[in-house]
């Protein structure tokens, strides 16, 4: 009859049992070196107890923005109400987040933000006037809610938004004149806003955004005749928009079933983890 072998089959599963609870017992974190003398060869065993990274660090990226934009605006002129039409803008609007959960029901965010923005005004029943400006955003905002799941969860904020291309449609008696301008001084250059929503699964929301300062530059100086003209002194509007769709992806860091510790046994020819 062969002979049985005690060491292998009692003193080291006792030795691994004695220093599993020795470590789990301290901090799940140290690293252990058992040698064994097996049959006249030096066997290794090494024990590794560590604790897997937090599920939800530091900032992750989502996609978010703008969808299309439903602008209404608040239009002046020397004082009195001037007429002016919904303006309904499907391209170019998009953004991208960086985001930072504090909780499962608390977060900030911020990131960048291209916008198609402007408004449409009739001063005059034969003129009509379409005016936009392609902007830079930079968004500083909170979410509220299931910040995690996203099943639902509110958010507001403010953005500072960069103008850098003018464009104006003028349609007289059905005529249309346009020109294009980059870095325009017609608008000022910095629009600063706020914003606040909400958004709910499977990724739906709604956001609406108000801007603070005139969309027109008063001090803007152009000529005729040699003549100096401010087309936009008595001008004043004050612009708003609707957007659907304002996402930001599901992010399940906080949802992560994954074990938090784990053991590494390690030998000359073979590694195996347990986790739990």
């Amino acid at each position: 009859m062969r002979p049985i072998n005690f060491m292998k089959y009692t003193i080291y599963p006792l030795l691994l049992a004695l220093f599993f609870g020795h470590v789990c017992a301290q901090s799940k974190k140290d690293s252990i070196v058992i040698a064994v003398d097996s049959a006249g060869h030096r066997t290794i065993l090494t024990l590794i107890f560590g604790k897997y990274p937090e599920p939800h660090g530091g900032i992750y990226k989502t996609s978010g923005g703008n969808g299309p934009l439903l602008s209404f605006a608040s239009m002046m002129f020397n004082g009195e109400p001037l007429q002016n039409i919904p303006r309904f803008s499907w391209f170019f609007n998009k953004g991208t987040h960086f985001n930072i959960d504090y909780a499962k029901d608390f977060g900030i965010f911020s990131g960048i933000n291209i916008k198609n923005i402007g408004l449409i005004s009739k001063p005059s029943d034969s003129v009509k006037l379409k005016q936009r400006v392609y902007s830079i955003g930079i968004p500083l905002g909170f979410k509220v809610g299931d910040v995690s799941g996203g099943s639902f969860f509110i958010f507001a904020g403010g953005e500072l938004d960069f103008a850098f291309n003018y464009k104006e449609k003028e349609f007289l008696h059905g005529k249309k004149k346009k020109f294009n301008e980059w870095f325009s001084n017609r608008t000022p250059i910095l629009m600063p806003s706020l914003f606040a929503g909400f958004r709910m699964g499977p990724g739906f929301g709604l956001k609406a955004q108000y801007y603070l300062n005139n969309f027109f530059n008063p001090d803007f100086k152009t000529t005729s005749n040699r003549t100096p003209v401010y087309p936009y002194e008595s001008l004043k509007a004050n612009l708003f928009f609707l957007t659907l769709s304002y996402n930001f992806n599901k992010a399940d860091y906080f949802k992560d079933k994954k074990p938090s510790y784990y053991i590494k046994i390690k030998s000359r020819r073979k590694e195996t983890e347990v986790n739990y």
